[in-house]
């Protein structure tokens, strides 16, 4: 094992895929000059050619529409957009064609595409620039989301993410990029669908995705004298693994998901609807999602930072819930 940053274990995913498979192909904005909005793919265009690293305009629409072009002849597109935000223009690409056509296919098609992008707030870029819309693409059916929270899942989900036939949305938050951490020297890959317990506990189950993994096991730390709070990272939204949760919830009796995105009908309002159905008799007081304020996101960082949950919030609806029940 060696310590390494999230963003490093991007690009060395990348580049492992590539060498590998020469189907896969990058494309997106500054991939070349800045590799991309977060430096992930530096360095993959001396290596690879810019034939297979296509630095594009200011076209999301027509890249993305390009990427499932490709991908239908046979291809492994991994398209960057910038920020989550822009998805806005290129909707009609990613779900009604990218998502749908294999079934419109009967199975004729596949669509192994990857859609990069990064998301949520933290650094004062407001309401264009901050959001969390992984509940738009885990609506969709016939998309799979990773939101990988560490270095080592990072590159392991996107290594599994490039060799499925499938179109997935790979989700990643801009304040990960320059944590560090610690992953295998050798080849792995971690498969799409396969939570991980990031700290193990009897009294709770917390269910956190993205940065807000960090957040809670600092959490969790903090009460650790006192509660003892399992973590747990689902990794992937679509395949979401709720055996993993249910396990964790018919031993605890509580479940807390926390999330950066909005609360009000965002993915952890699916987690708290499964646990209920299939973990009803278990439970000993009723689930809750800490998520963001439902508001566009403040430019002020103080406003920002109170739309956030934070490491406080977290420990006081841990403590509230392990207190009421």
């Amino acid at each position: 094992m060696r310590e390494v940053s999230y963003v490093k274990a991007l690009n060395e995913a990348l580049s492992e895929e590539m060498a590998r498979d020469e189907s896969v192909f990058l494309i997106g904005e500054d991939l070349v000059e800045l590799g991309g909005g977060s430096g992930a793919t530096k360095g993959l265009a001396e290596r690879f050619g810019t034939h297979r690293v296509r630095q594009t305009p200011l076209s999301e629409a027509a890249f993305v529409g390009l990427a499932v072009g490709a991908a239908m002849t046979g291809l492994r597109p991994v398209v960057e957009i910038m920020y989550v935000d822009f998805v806005t223009v290129c909707m009609d690409q990613i779900v009604n064609q990218a998502a749908k056509l294999r079934y419109m296919s009967g199975g004729q098609l596949t669509i192994p595409l990857v859609i990069r992008s990064q998301g949520g707030g933290g650094t004062s870029e407001a309401a264009q620039h901050s959001q969390s819309l992984e509940a738009w693409f885990a609506h969709t059916p016939g998309l799979k989301v990773v939101m990988p929270a560490t270095a080592a899942d990072a590159k392991g989900l996107l290594k599994s993410a490039i060799r499925d036939d499938n179109p997935v949305i790979f989700l990643e938050h801009k304040l990960l990029y320059a944590t560090k951490g610690p992953a295998p020297r050798e080849e792995y890959l971690i498969p799409l669908g396969q939570a991980d317990v990031k700290r193990p506990g009897q009294d709770i189950t917390l269910v956190a995705t993205s940065f807000m993994v960090h957040k809670s096991l600092a959490a969790a730390e903090a009460v650790a004298d006192k509660i003892s709070v399992e973590v747990i990272d689902p990794r992937t939204l679509i395949p979401l693994d709720i055996d993993c949760i249910n396990t964790s919830v018919q031993k605890t009796g509580r479940l807390l998901v926390v999330q950066e995105a909005c609360t009000h009908g965002g993915f952890g309002s699916e987690i708290v609807r499964r646990v209920t159905e299939q973990c009803f008799g278990a439970l000993k007081t009723a689930p809750r999602v800490l998520g963001g304020a439902n508001l566009p996101m403040p430019f002020s960082h103080p406003l920002e930072t109170a739309c956030i949950p934070q490491e406080e919030k977290i420990i006081d609806q841990i403590e509230r819930m392990v207190t009421d029940a």
